[in-house]
């Protein structure tokens, strides 16, 4: 007899906790990365084919999966064959990984947001040195909110191999941050439902006041025009298509075992179908609206620093040469240039070094995601902004909801399979269980307070999921097309949703999402092997920058082990019950 199992109160809610779930904060800040990397509007087109290849092909079969098996991945992927628990025991693991490091970004948009009620902003300008002289000399050779970043929050060290200290201050953070994320989780769908409803909604209604404030905001055509003409050329790059696919991928959440969890809590007859359509293209269109308010910051920021650029060049010009004020504007730059070289060629010369080269150009094509994007270049440009506590805060708070969102699903393909087992839901309330996995993740999360810590999140970043995930989804795929079968599974869809998946399903299932998949795991392979010694961006406080350094041979070690601990489940799972049925057969052979 099946196991009594919480339900979301209706499909809304569910669509809502993916929604929550798979708009996270890669739609805010990688996808406007990638357009600003492979040609503006013309990274849509590829986006667009492997969101219909990929995207909303895979989403659906996992949904399904769930929705079948009423257990997470696990329990799921053991019931359409017991060599197949390896697969739901990766996807634990990986989504393991990310708690252990996603959440610490949830603990700097905390800290971001505790300091956005100061007047001025922290990272408004360079904090004066001891002697009260100038400028502290670090942040004089940087910029303020490089500073504030880099100093300030994550006190970096100068490699991965200076581990320094625990920032308290951020682990006070990191423990904040679970203890909101484990009051969401507390009471499974009943208290997640309530919560994604928040999570879900409110990064639109930012957005909206964002949109609004940067499409007035001085200079934010510019980022719009940057964004939206599109660089052709750029479709004959493989790049621009590999990462395509990668952030339908990964924005997705593919292969975590969230969303078999979720779906699992859903009614048999649930229309899995259409809620794969529908979440996968808001997430997409998500991403593109998100692009449009980041574009129109970042033109405002681009405008700003070039116009900042010119009047610094303008003054000392002005003063040097001692020529008329106002007879030297950004209009007539360059002809004055040519003016005072050729009638002051010697000062000219001997000034032409500390003389910046303006380009606005230069500013749009400056590539920051990440981190950098959302920790850096918008309160970059948040703190040139009229009412900048204002703006700070709604940022912030939207970073915590995209955030915490996540973490709901991340927390959720762990939390599944551990309560679906009958040992331990049987010995420990699903409290007491959720209670426990938080606490795990947060102690280790306590490595990346450290001062090297950044470094350290970055490997787990990097490594923890992108082949572990590409292998995962494979094998699922495979797994239903070729060993539960394709028909089977048809019939099952049959049972749920009232009709048979028509031919673009299948056809995606059983062919083009593979070859797809495994074009991408052959890409990564060959980009780490091509690559050699794997390195790292470690922060220069001497020159205010950061520069390129090898990995040592332990974190390459850890590098390793990261990817091995995923991946080897699943042919060791299969390996173990192989070993197990052969003892068992043999020793019923004997008796």
């Amino acid at each position: 007899m099946e196991k009594s199992r919480p339900l979301w109160d209706n499909p809304l809610q569910f669509v809502f906790a993916c929604i929550s779930y798979a708009v996270g904060l890669g739609n805010v800040w990688r996808f406007p990365y990638l357009c600003q990397m492979y040609g503006g509007g013309g990274f849509l087109i590829p986006y667009i084919i492997m969101l219909i290849v990929e995207g909303m092909p895979l989403l659906y079969l996992e949904l399904a999966v769930g929705q079948h098996m009423r257990q997470g991945s696990i329990g799921a992927w053991k019931m359409i064959s017991p060599y197949l628990s390896g697969v739901g025991i990766a996807s634990v693991v990986v989504s393991f990984f990310l708690s252990m490091y996603y959440n610490v970004i949830n603990a700097w948009a905390f800290w971001y947001l505790f300091h956005s009620f100061q007047d001025p902003l922290p990272w408004a300008s360079c904090p004066l040195n001891s002697n009260h002289t100038g400028y502290d000399e670090e942040c004089a050779k940087t910029t303020s909110t490089q500073y504030f970043w880099y100093r300030k929050t994550l006190n970096i060290s100068s490699s991965i191999e200076e581990n320094g200290n625990i920032q308290w201050e951020q682990a006070v953070c990191l423990i904040l941050a679970w203890l909101v994320v484990y009051l969401c989780i507390l009471r499974g769908t009943e208290s997640t439902g309530k919560v994604v409803y928040v999570t879900a909604s409110l990064p639109y209604f930012v957005l909206i006041i964002y949109l609004i404030r940067g499409l007035t905001l001085h200079g934010a055509v510019n980022g719009l025009i940057y964004m939206f003409t599109p660089k052709l050329e750029q479709l004959a790059n493989p790049k621009a298509w590999i990462n395509a696919a990668t952030q339908i991928f990964f924005s997705l959440g593919l292969g975590f075992g969230s969303l078999i969890a979720f779906a699992s809590y859903n009614e048999p007859n649930n229309n899995c179908e259409r809620h794969a359509m529908i979440v996968s293209l808001i997430n997409s269109t998500t991403s593109i609206f998100a692009s449009i308010v980041t574009f129109s910051i970042y033109g405002f920021k681009a405008t700003f620093n070039y116009e900042n650029c010119l009047n610094k060049v303008i003054l000392m010009l002005t003063n040097v040469f001692d020529l008329e004020e106002g007879s030297l504007t950004a209009d007539n730059l360059d002809s004055m240039k040519d003016y005072l070289t050729t009638t002051y060629p010697n000062e000219y010369a001997e000034l032409l070094p500390q003389i910046k080269n303006c380009s606005l150009e230069d500013e749009l094509d400056t590539a920051v995601q990440g981190t950098g994007l959302a920790f850096i270049v918008y309160s970059e440009a948040i703190k040139n902004m009229e009412v900048s506590q204002l703006y700070s805060v709604l940022y912030f708070i939207m970073l915590l909801t995209l955030g915490i969102g996540s973490m709901l699903g991340n927390t959720a393909a762990i939390l599944t399979p551990l309560t679906d087992s009958k040992f331990l839901s049987s010995h420990l309330p699903r409290e007491v269980i959720s209670g426990i996995v938080c606490f795990i993740n947060c102690i280790v999360g306590l490595v990346f307070t450290i001062e090297a810590g950044n470094y350290w999140f970055d490997i787990f970043n990097d490594y923890a999921a992108t082949l572990s995930l590409l292998l995962i989804v494979l094998v699922e795929t495979i797994a239903v097309c070729y060993v539960y079968g394709l028909r089977r599974f048809e019939k099952d869809l049959h049972l749920m949703i009232g009709h048979k998946p028509n031919w673009y399903w299948k056809i995606m299932w059983a062919f083009a999402s593979p070859v797809l998949i495994i074009s991408l795991f052959i890409f990564y392979l060959t980009d780490y092997i091509r690559s050699g010694t794997l390195q790292y961006q470690a922060w220069d406080a001497t020159e205010g920058q950061l520069v390129t350094k090898d990995y040592p041979s332990y974190a390459l070690a850890v590098i390793g082990l990261l990817v091995a601990a995923s991946t080897m489940c699943i042919p060791l799972g299969a390996l173990i019950i192989f070993i197990t049925k052969r003892l068992k057969k043999n020793v019923s052979i004997r008796a």
